[in-house]
């Protein structure tokens, strides 16, 4: 399975790395330890070599004997595991700690060099592991000299045992350095990834037209990243800019042969072909209708930053022009909009809105148009409302209803409302229709402050 977080991922790595590492220190420190117990070890049964040599006397025979006891208990306590053994290589003879009992060490058979210190690993009583110091020493006796060699063994087990002490504790305190390690690897992750949420909220602040082109202080090692965003979002502009363009030209071009289109009209109802200059009246009224939606569209893809427009100018302008024309004279208009308040849209977006949601109004009004907008959270909610025949329920659900077509619907609506619900899917919104109390369509909906 894939992780598909980076802070995981780095977490993961490092936590593994961390754990990694603690573990060969763990290792390391263990078995640095267990070599400093037995070379401390080593120095203690060195001493006892050199107590035991302190100790041998012999009588004139040439016969060995060790003085007085050593001070350490276990020498002489059965099978204590801390042993020590005199051989005679002259006479044979054996002389043993008390806590050897009845067996004698197992030495190799190879003599080490006189003076010199060995150290050897054999099997002792029981089946004990014995880390043994070995060391031949020549005597002056009476009976000429001999050679003895003295032997000091302790039982592994005793250093296994402080060893498995040592690692417990450093396990403990290796346990709690991850912990520290990797909670010191989160707060550097998040750090280090700190840079990519301003950039994701400079992203966020470009889709909501909060901003033009991202500008945020990022590393030098993102700073790259940051312009290539903003080239291809300066080739974008161009290119949009090229396409509305061309849109515009095309519209333009469509222009005269649909006015002549409608001029012919004229002149074929005033020869009294009324039927065929309804039909191509209402066909070149649509196809005008259909290229002012594309030109909206063409216009809203382009993502760039909105300011905020003051509500209510633009509202008054709105009125001012319909007035003009004769539906606009026999209707009413009420405004309910307070001084100052203001939406983060394009000026030309909230004019289409607008604009369309009140000429729609004013065409099926009987006499009165009203328009609100108050503040609702962090939002700014329009209400467009006329008393005249409205639209059923079922018929408002499928003109919202997703991926249905305004003008098909068959409503009388025209394309005002389709352009109305493309503007508004642009900024997030929605268009809702319901019944108003003054008897007709209420058309409202909501955009950012």
């Amino acid at each position: 399975m894939t992780i598909r977080s980076l802070r995981l991922r780095l977490l993961m790595a490092a936590s593994l790395a961390i754990l990694l590492a603690l573990t060969a220190a763990g290792f390391g420190l263990v078995l640095l330890f267990e070599r400093h117990v037995e070379r401390r070890i080593g120095a203690e049964l060195d001493i006892y070599i050199a107590q035991i040599a302190s100790r041998a006397r012999f009588d004139d025979a040439g016969v060995a004997r060790i003085e007085g006891g050593l001070a350490d208990p276990r020498f002489g306590k059965v099978y204590s595991g801390l042993y020590w053994q005199v051989v005679s290589e002259k006479t044979g003879q054996y002389l043993r700690s008390r806590s050897l009992w009845d067996t004698r060490l197992a030495l190799p058979e190879d003599k080490p060099q006189a003076g010199v210190i060995e150290m050897h690993d054999i099997a002792g009583p029981r089946g004990a592991s014995l880390l043994t110091h070995e060391r031949r020493l020549a005597f002056d006796t009476p009976a000429g000299e001999q050679i003895l060699r003295i032997a000091v063994a302790i039982d592994r087990a005793d250093i296994l045992a402080l060893r498995s002490a040592f690692a417990f504790d450093v396990l403990r305190a290796l346990a709690l350095l991850a912990g520290v390690l990797i909670a010191a690897g989160w707060i550097q992750v998040t750090v280090g990834l700190s840079p990519l949420q301003a950039v994701r909220r400079g992203v966020a602040a470009i889709r909501d037209g909060k901003s033009a082109r991202l500008q945020v202080e990022v590393p030098s090692e993102i700073a790259p990243l940051i312009e290539e965003v903003n080239s291809l979002l300066d080739d974008q502009d161009k290119a949009m800019q090229r396409a509305r363009d061309r849109a515009a030209d095309l519209a333009h071009g469509f222009k005269t042969p649909l006015t002549a289109l409608l001029a012919d009209a004229k002149r074929l109802r005033d020869k009294g072909h009324r039927d065929i200059a309804g039909d191509i009246a209402r066909t070149a009224s649509l196809m005008r209708a259909h290229i002012d939606r594309e030109l909206t569209r063409s216009r809203i893809r382009n993502i760039k930053a909105s300011a905020l427009i003051e509500v209510a100018p633009i509202v008054q302008g709105l009125i001012a022009t319909l007035k003009r024309i004769p539906q606009g004279e026999r209707a009413s208009f009420a405004v309910d909009i307070e001084d100052g308040l203001a939406v983060r849209i394009e000026r030309d977006d909230l004019n289409d809105v607008l604009g369309n949601l009140l000429e729609n109004a004013m065409r099926h009004a009987r006499t009165q148009v009203r328009v609100r907008a108050a503040r609702e959270g962090a939002l700014i909610r329009f209400c467009v409302e006329d008393d005249g025949p409205g639209i059923a329920a079922e018929k408002r659900k499928l003109v919202t209803g997703r991926g249905q077509r305004f003008d098909s619907a068959g409503l009388g609506a025209g394309l005002g409302l389709a352009i109305v619900a493309d503007v508004l899917d642009h900024y997030g919104q929605t268009l809702e229709l319901g019944r108003s109390k003054l008897g007709g369509l209420k058309a409202s909906f909501a955009l950012a402050n």
